[in-house]
């Protein structure tokens, strides 16, 4: 190709489809574990800096090891897809231990949660997730708990959605008919039943220039309603309980501060990686209008409030419960407040226990 005759448009993109040389090491040794060089990406997080995906040595069931790439796309799984993909997967298989026989849709843009959903079947689990914020969700990958038919496929490959990456425990033969057509678009299967336990070391490594922070990876408790215990004055439903578990177990994968609005069915919208939570609950509000707005939603907080604004901001936009931990030396003024407003405050610690659980995440 004449480079002279490309626009600047087309020059400029042309570096996020180049593929980067990269002679990173076969096998890879930390924290005594060893990984193993699975597939050179065609650049990092940014262009022009090489990676390469590892896999741990014994790894097993339903996580990134045993993953199988059915259709590659015309670029190959990038860096931030397999991240992505990740994400989805964790949250996925959490869904379905905490929620059986739901099919559950989680549509996942840098690494971070856009759009979740459980219903009875396929098609609506994505179109719920979907229309929570169809803004955010482009370009998404989009991570499901079941096999992918055909119908949805259809729906995946409309052009105006932009799908990077569909990832799913199978496909019918039709579906990978279909998902064949939109050659951008990646196809991968995962290696194992979600309801097979993921086998890995459970060691999460963060590197840090000249070191290396290692810890053990957080697994969610609040998988029931006899986990939680409610400390105001109004009892919650059972619906905005379910609505808390929900909530709360996708903050737990959303990048602190974190606070996830939504139904028993649905998350409505998300505030992430905001420095202040009130700054995060406005968000989670605001988003929250681009689709089903928080009118009746439980709210969820990965930590505990501060102050009681979160609570005065919950109360003026409909919501009517609150899912978090205790821990501020304010836990008392807050919850007064929220009686006032008649909100239901449920904290992440089961009946008689005094230590409550928080869900940070800072991927």
């Amino acid at each position: 190709m004449n480079s002279e005759k490309d626009s600047p448009e087309k020059s400029a993109r042309r570096q996020y489809s180049a593929k980067v040389k990269e002679d990173l090491p076969e096998l890879m040794t930390v924290g005594g574990k060893h990984f193993l060089k699975r597939l050179s990406m065609r650049y990092g997080e940014n262009p022009g800096y090489p990676a390469a995906f590892y896999i741990e040595e014994k790894a097993a069931g339903p996580n990134m090891a045993t993953m199988d790439v059915l259709q590659e796309g015309s670029k190959g799984l990038g860096f931030i897809n397999v991240g992505d993909m990740d994400l989805g997967q964790r949250l996925v298989k959490k869904l379905t231990d905490v929620f059986p026989g739901r099919a559950a849709a989680v549509l996942v843009k840098h690494e971070m949660p856009s759009g979740v959903a459980l219903a009875d079947d396929p098609v609506t689990a994505f179109e719920k997730a979907w229309a929570a914020d169809p803004l955010s969700n482009f370009g998404s990958v989009d991570v499901f708990n079941f096999a992918v038919p055909a119908a949805l496929a259809r729906l995946l490959v409309e052009s105006p959605r932009n799908i990077e990456v569909v990832y799913a425990p199978g496909y019918e033969e039709e579906a990978l008919e279909v998902l064949a057509a939109r050659k951008p678009l990646r196809v991968v299967r995962m290696g194992a039943p979600l309801t097979d336990p993921a086998v890995d070391s459970g060691l999460e490594f963060k590197r840090v220039a000249g070191g290396l922070l290692v810890q053990q990876r957080f697994d969610s408790k609040v998988v029931s309603a006899e986990a939680v215990e409610v400390v105001s004055a109004r009892r919650p439903s059972p619906e905005e309980i379910q609505a808390a578990l929900l909530g709360w177990n996708v903050a737990a994968f959303t990048r602190s501060n974190a606070v996830v609005i939504g139904r028993e069915d649905k998350i409505h919208g998300i505030g992430s990686g905001q420095r202040s939570r009130i700054d995060a609950a406005e968000d989670a509000v605001r988003l929250s209008r681009r689709g089903y707005g928080p009118e009746g939603c439980v709210m969820a907080s990965d930590a505990f409030m501060p102050f009681p604004d979160v609570v005065e901001l919950a109360a003026r936009s409909g919501i009517r419960a609150i899912v978090y931990p205790l821990g501020s030396v304010k836990d008392r003024e807050v919850i007064d407040r929220a009686d006032a407003l008649g909100l239901a405050m449920i904290v992440t610690r089961r009946p008689g226990d005094v230590d409550c659980e928080r869900c940070f995440l800072h991927r």
